[in-house]
């Protein structure tokens, strides 16, 4: 009786992040050149942000029960949160203490410490709950922003603010203009559909 609970309840918790849209049917153009070729990759697009995604899944495993916790808790997909992570940090493996940014960004999530006090260690819960609690932020933002945007469209709009802010957010096709190297959102969605088809 107990696994049928546990099962009924992993597919409620599974339906509570699909209702700002499934990050499989957003479109996207992948990492662009300038994110690419830092990696020391000779490509971009959708398989450049793979590749990245794949070097990054063997250290983003350690965190991926505090990810699949923070991602039922706060209704954001487990592998959207990884594909942040991925693109922010590298799963923690550039941070410096905990560190980015020349010191102005925290955690696995990177939280600018310029708009946000950070809590908790920077590969805690806590910062995870910070992170998606500040991307769930924005896309409150671009409900209100764009009503007419389907739940994808509005989805890929708050990652993309979550890198340069909801006023950023212009248009649908151009929201990652303005962003680091112009990609953000294309770039996180690729990795998050990555993820997705490994096991977050």
């Amino acid at each position: 009786m107990g696994q049928v609970r546990q099962t009924a309840k992993n597919t409620g918790k599974s339906y509570c992040w699909q209702r700002y849209g499934n990050i499989l049917n957003i479109d996207t153009t992948g990492a662009s050149a300038a994110t690419a070729r830092p990696e020391g990759l000779s490509y971009a697009g959708v398989h450049a942000s793979e590749k990245i995604a794949e070097r990054d899944l063997k250290n983003m495993e350690k965190y991926h029960a505090r990810i699949t916790e923070v991602g039922q808790n706060k209704c954001v997909d487990p592998a959207l949160i990884a594909g942040i992570i991925s693109r922010e940090s590298h799963a923690g493996t550039v941070l410096d203490g905990g560190w980015g940014d020349r010191g102005n960004a925290f955690g696995l999530m990177q939280v600018d410490k310029r708009y946000h006090e950070p809590v908790g260690t920077w590969d805690s819960k806590e910062h995870l709950t910070q992170g998606t609690e500040i991307l769930s932020g924005m896309l409150e933002e671009m409900q209100k922003k764009f009503p007419t945007w389907t739940k994808e469209q509005q989805l890929k709009g708050a990652i993309s603010a979550y890198n340069a802010g909801p006023r950023n957010v212009q248009s649908y096709d151009g929201m990652d203009v303005g962003t680091t190297h112009n990609d953000y959102a294309n770039d996180v969605i690729a990795r998050a559909k990555f993820y997705k088809r490994n096991g977050y």
